[in-house]
């Protein structure tokens, strides 16, 4: 994102950097001295532009990505209601053996696949 340098910055600007600083000293990437260093001249920082130099040599922020999609979200619900139905309805029937069994079986199996096409190409981080 570029900005011009006549900007001044924000305390939400500043509160932006202090956090990333804080955060790369909880992961050691900073020493206490450098954090606090860097910490008291962000506070001081007039101009938005400036605000870049103190994490410059910082790893970037990830960009956070949602845990469970929308749809995968509204498949996992269509599958677990079915599934509700089915138990119910063999419950009901008195059936000897467990016949839901299959239809559970390609419920989930559709889920699961569901769900590996959506991060086919994707790293998750664990």
């Amino acid at each position: 994102m570029t900005t011009p340098k006549g900007i001044r910055a924000s305390d939400a600007d500043r509160e932006r950097t202090a956090a990333r600083i804080q955060r790369a000293s909880g992961e050691g990437r900073l020493t206490l001295d450098e954090t606090e260093q860097r910490l008291g001249a962000v506070y001081a920082t007039t101009y938005v532009h400036e605000l870049a130099a103190f994490v410059a040599d910082l790893p970037p922020e990830p960009v956070p990505r949602p845990r469970f999609p929308a749809p995968l979200r509204v498949h996992a619900a269509a599958v677990a209601v079915l599934a509700v139905l089915l138990v119910v309805a063999w419950a009901a029937s008195g059936a000897p053996f467990f016949w839901p069994v299959a239809p559970l079986f390609w419920l989930s199996l559709s889920l699961m696949g569901h769900a590996a096409l959506r991060n086919r190409g994707r790293v998750v981080p664990y």
